[in-house]
């Protein structure tokens, strides 16, 4: 499951909003909502098993997927949105897929992002009362020291405003070690793992309950909203706070242990510090959470401790935009051609690995997946197309941009307080408006869960597409695939495409050590790979994707979302309690009425 194990509560917000817009056409009446597609499904699938095997043959004797890795992760590194190296790498990947014999590879603009930053060089030592060397890196966005400072550790702990009269007038040409340092529970659970049949069969079975849900499911959307409001708000407010004190710099301790650290929008003073008018108003470092600890413990026991630090980083400009990298295979039946099967995953990543298993894993799959079919000469009848998306980490912006540009939006609530939070999880303000090419795409199949091998899909709760899978997947069961689970699953790139009622889809992959150690972290890098998972991943998805494009018909679709009816249905029901006294109000002649 996509970061469950590790999620921070805005990401299971994210999460959660995410997977109630696409668990919305649910229970819809079909004769409001069609989704404007031909019925009509065969009971058996036509399997081209001559195809599976040169597939196998082409992806398992002839890989080429491990030097996309080393040339994407060791070659370019991390491609935070808008930077260079992010320039860099849809560059190579335009050249990449042109060299394998793709068709029309090109950027698409989607759109002004904020700020383009570089982080050069950051360092940070314990100067005394003993000398130690820190894990540690800039925060995404982070403004520069401006050359090494050394300056007195003091600690600060702010959970609510009121929290800041304790601190004033004491952080003056202080280094603010921020937040309270936790001991982290010994580690009884192996770091790296597959599925087993159990855990699969959990993944299969629906969820519904509560339990199945998860505990990102137990708040009410309101109440989760509001939470995030204010964990936003009082992150803006106690960076203003800290540099309205002369603070020099800040410092905040990664979440995880072994020397591993998170370096992600969780970790700065705000959610869109890519932004100049959020921008952080000093530096801003995380380290590993042993160094965080021992200087806490330090200051806690009232020994002084001092701090050199260095932030080397770079603003390349204030209105960059977000680029996608898209390429095709063009169909080749003339009564098909026009229709669209897509591929696809994000290219941009964190700075504090390569962004190897987040989700550059992801996008080589989809590029060997497009090299496989090009080395076998592929005829396929419908348009295969590639999407490697930039901004998801920030709010899906390369995906979303995409699908509003190609196939379709619904507009977004513009309130005061819905602008406070990322555009994506804003509430729907209105009904679809479809585009032309939305009744031509097929499915799109994306992947962000690591560089484990894939188990199954998630069918993304369209029932009428599980015995297709089923079918499809039966060849494939030596390689492990397994399981396909009519559950939705959220949080990626696969989600702007399903709210606009096109098939979208994520495959279910061994969690490895995605969740225990790389996402978002400084072990997210090329050792984290395992190559034989990452070439069964892309012969998998290369099948899924040539079946698509070959099949008489397009895949079945879930009716038409309808998110202006969003919060009508989410209301609660009136006058069903017997007995129940109705809720009255007062009108504005003051007298009672009755709603």
């Amino acid at each position: 499951m996509p970061r469950s194990a590790r999620l921070s509560v805005v990401a299971c917000v994210l999460l959660f909003i995410s997977s109630l817009l696409g668990a919305q056409n649910k229970n819809k009446d079909k004769s409001t909502n069609e989704n404007p597609l031909p019925a009509g499904q065969p009971a058996a699938e036509s399997i081209d098993l001559n195809m599976y095997q040169q597939i196998r043959d082409e992806g398992f004797r002839h890989p080429h997927i491990m030097e996309y890795a080393s040339a994407l992760f060791d070659g370019i590194g991390p491609r935070l949105t808008a930077s260079p190296n992010m320039k860099r790498a849809n560059d190579w990947t335009m050249a990449q897929l042109t060299a394998m014999g793709c068709s029309n590879a090109h950027l698409e603009d989607w759109g002004e992002f904020g700020m383009g930053w570089q982080q050069r060089n950051t360092w940070i030592r314990m100067v005394s009362p003993d000398t130690a060397i820190f894990i540690a890196q800039a925060t995404p966005w982070s403004p520069a020291t401006n050359g090494a400072i050394t300056a007195p550790a003091v600690a600060v702990n702010v959970k609510e405003e009121k929290d800041f009269d304790q601190y004033k007038g004491k952080l003056a040409g202080k280094i603010v070690f921020l937040g309270e340092t936790r001991i982290p529970k010994p580690a009884t659970a192996p770091l790296f793992t597959r599925y087993d049949d159990k855990e699969l069969s959990d993944i299969f079975r629906y969820a519904w309950t509560d339990d199945d849900l998860g505990p990102q499911h137990v708040l009410p959307l309101d109440a989760m909203e509001e939470a995030f409001n204010k964990q936003l708000a009082l992150r803006e407010k106690i960076a203003k706070f800290l540099a309205d004190e002369k603070a020099l710099a800040v410092i905040v301790p990664g979440y995880d242990s072994g020397g591993t650290l998170n370096d992600d929008t969780g970790s700065s003073l705000g959610w869109f510090v890519y932004l100049r008018d959020h921008a952080s108003p000093l530096p801003v470092a995380t380290i590993a959470l042993e160094n965080f600890g021992r200087v806490s413990r330090l200051l806690t026991a009232k020994v002084p401790v001092t701090i050199e630090m260095n932030e080397d980083t770079v603003f390349t400009g204030d209105h960059e935009h977000g680029f996608d990298t898209i390429a095709e295979i063009p169909g080749a039946d003339p009564k098909l051609k026009e229709q669209l099967v897509m591929v696809g995953g994000h290219l941009d990543s964190w700075i504090a690995g390569t962004g190897a298993t987040d989700d550059g894993a992801g996008a080589i799959i989809a590029m060997e997946v497009m090299r496989i079919l090009t080395a076998l000469h592929v005829q396929p009848r419908r348009t295969i197309r590639v999407g490697l998306w930039s901004g998801e980490e920030q709010g899906l912006f390369g995906s979303s941009g995409y699908v509003k540009a190609h196939f379709g939006s619904f507009p977004r609530s513009t309130t005061p307080e819905q602008l406070k939070v990322p555009e994506f999880i804003r509430k729907p303000a209105g009904p679809l408006t479809l585009k032309p090419e939305h009744k031509l795409v097929s499915a799109y199949y994306n992947i962000d869960n690591g560089g484990g091998k894939i188990r199954g899909i998630y069918a993304q709760e369209n029932n009428a597409i599980i015995p297709i899978f089923e079918q499809w997947i039966a060849p494939l069961k030596d390689l492990d695939v397994t399981t396909v689970s009519a559950r939705l699953t959220g949080s990626t790139d696969h989600m702007p495409f399903d709210e606009v009622g096109i098939p979208g889809f994520q495959f279910i992959q061994d969690p490895l050590d995605y969740e225990t150690r790389s996402a978002h972290t400084n072990m997210d890098v090329y050792e984290r790979l395992v190559p034989g998972d990452l070439e069964q991943a892309a012969v998998v998805e290369a099948i899924f994707v040539y079946n698509t494009a070959m099949r008489d018909q397009m895949m079945p679709r879930k009716s038409l979302p309808h998110p202006e009816l969003y919060e009508q249905q989410r209301k609660p029901l009136s006058n069903v309690m017997p007995g129940a006294v109705p809720e009255t109000k007062a009108d504005d002649k003051g007298k009672a009425t009755t709603k």
